[in-house]
């Protein structure tokens, strides 16, 4: 059961999008970054004032509705701000047999750092599939790539990475 007071403050969803992950995905994207990156696509999910709170048991019943997903993006703003919420999500996500695709603006190195001291950022880090790392970096853009905005962000399959204690990078993108 879902711990009714367990929100997420949001900057909106996408029910069904294409270019936020592998196959067709459902995309959270929180309200709050502190990275600020030069050119950010996401501009307005910096402030940590704006958005609007929703309740974690409202967004597993719109996940619920589309028996197409294979996945659910958390994506931003920075996910990493929420983690108990995030983590409070993830939980619920993978009951649902869905992979989880998180974007950040830390790097796995400085997330795995914060985590030693956030057991919600622990458990979060340890729930999601792929995380795509690292602050968006406007002189390094590039629109082939697969799911990145620019070169320096990677494609880190975690559950590789955690059991090989070293960075395993997707294959697929």
């Amino acid at each position: 059961m879902i711990d009714k007071g367990k929100t997420l403050r949001l900057a909106g969803i996408v029910r069904e999008s294409i270019v936020d992950g592998p196959g067709i995905r459902f995309v959270v994207f929180c309200q709050g970054c502190p990275h600020h990156c030069q050119g950010c696509h996401n501009e307005t999910t910096h402030d940590f004032e704006g958005g609007y709170d929703c309740e974690i048991e409202k967004i597993i019943k719109a996940i619920d509705e589309n028996p197409l997903l294979d996945g659910v993006t958390f994506s931003g703003g920075e996910p990493a701000c929420q983690p108990k919420a995030f983590l409070a999500l993830a939980e619920e996500i993978k009951k649902r047999d869905l992979n989880i695709l998180m974007y950040s603006g830390y790097t796995y190195e400085e997330l795995k750092n914060m985590a030693e001291k956030d057991d919600s950022l622990n458990g979060l880090l340890h729930s999601i599939d792929i995380l795509i790392d690292g602050r968006y970096d406007y002189t390094q853009r590039d629109l082939t790539l697969s799911f990145r905005g620019s070169k320096n962000q990677r494609s880190i399959d975690v559950k590789k990475t955690l059991e090989s204690n070293e960075i395993v990078l997707t294959e697929k993108f």
